[in-house]
């Protein structure tokens, strides 16, 4: 078992550390489309700053475009792209959609990505998948409008999709692990009451998102991620993860008010943007030193709420890193 792996389990137990693990992730534009560069991407930012556990981040659109979807980056300082092509168009066409074979297209792609990333780790750095949410696909797949008025009036239709999306989901799962990930990176868009009620998530979220998570059950570090603001975070605390992860400094809880409020660790304490893009190092370092002590360094990874721009200063980067070590 490497370093890293024990410092990550014994945070995620509560337990004594050396020092609070850290981790940042980011998007690397370009160098997505091709599951090579992104490997070789993913790697040498690893290999840059030495974090303790490597978050693989496609784009979003890895798990649709084998349905049609398209996308190009147009220069999004956080590296997402831009939908050009919903393939879903009417409420009929969610029964169209095909269960798709993960070993083909470009869930195969992702799939020898994750190989080579093992086999440039070697077993020394933990390193997790990011899988989307059915509701986050679905977003994807006919435009975050139509989705919500799809899911209100239109509803048998939305929930024939999500299962396929589900059940092609859950076979990606069950082929990634076969690469040596330690997890998923769970992301969860839609549990924001800006977009819907717990009763709407309570219906088109959580069944798919509980069937998805039983699928990386036997994984030791699986992370679910709240995006946004005004996030359902009671409503989801007790998911099966080791790691909750959210915007924790731009929306409640904050990780002291976190740890009371579920099992799992938190990981956060850094603003992405106000921080680690417009701020300085020693800024940096301040908020991860507030982090740590707002959880006295039990149950904590140190993080942004969601991927760190690729314009964030390098500086800033490696202050996040540093600041964790033990002073001497």
């Amino acid at each position: 078992m490497s370093e890293k792996t024990e410092r990550l389990m014994a945070a995620i137990d509560g337990g004594t550390v050396d020092r609070p693990p850290v981790a940042l992730w980011r998007h690397f534009p370009g160098d997505d489309y091709r599951p090579e560069d992104l490997a070789k991407a993913t790697l040498e930012f690893q290999r840059r700053y030495d974090f303790d556990l490597v978050k693989v981040t496609p784009a979003s659109s890895f798990c649709i475009r084998d349905w049609g979807a398209e996308d190009r980056w147009m220069g999004d300082p956080e590296g997402t792209r831009k939908y050009t092509t919903r393939p879903v168009r009417s409420p009929q066409e969610w029964h169209n959609l095909p269960v798709l074979d993960p070993i083909q297209g470009e869930l195969g792609a992702q799939l020898r990505c994750l190989r080579l990333i093992a086999e440039g780790l070697a077993g020394e750095v933990p390193f997790i998948q990011t899988i989307f949410s059915p509701l986050a696909q679905a977003k994807n797949l006919v435009g975050p409008d139509m989705l919500l008025v799809h899911l209100r009036r239109y509803p048998r239709d939305l929930h024939a999709g999500l299962e396929t999306i589900t059940q092609t989901t859950i076979r990606f799962v069950l082929a990634a692990r076969e690469t040596g990930i330690a997890g998923i990176f769970y992301a969860v868009q839609h549990a924001q009451y800006g977009l819907l009620s717990e009763q709407e998530y309570t219906a088109f979220g959580r069944p798919y998102d509980i069937r998805i998570l039983e699928a990386a059950q036997g994984l030791w570090l699986n992370v679910l991620h709240l995006h946004g603001t005004e996030v359902m975070f009671d409503l989801l605390a007790d998911y099966p993860v080791q790691v909750v992860n959210w915007h924790d400094r731009e929306t409640r809880p904050t990780l002291a008010e976190a740890l009371s409020r579920t099992r799992a660790a938190v990981c956060g304490g850094l603003e992405r943007w106000e921080v680690m893009v417009r701020g300085t190092p020693d800024q940096v370092r301040e908020q991860a030193f507030d982090a740590i002590a707002q959880t006295g360094g039990r149950r904590f990874i140190l993080g942004t709420g969601c991927v760190v721009p690729v314009v964030a200063p390098s500086s800033n980067i490696m202050a996040a890193r540093q600041a964790v070590e033990p002073e001497v």
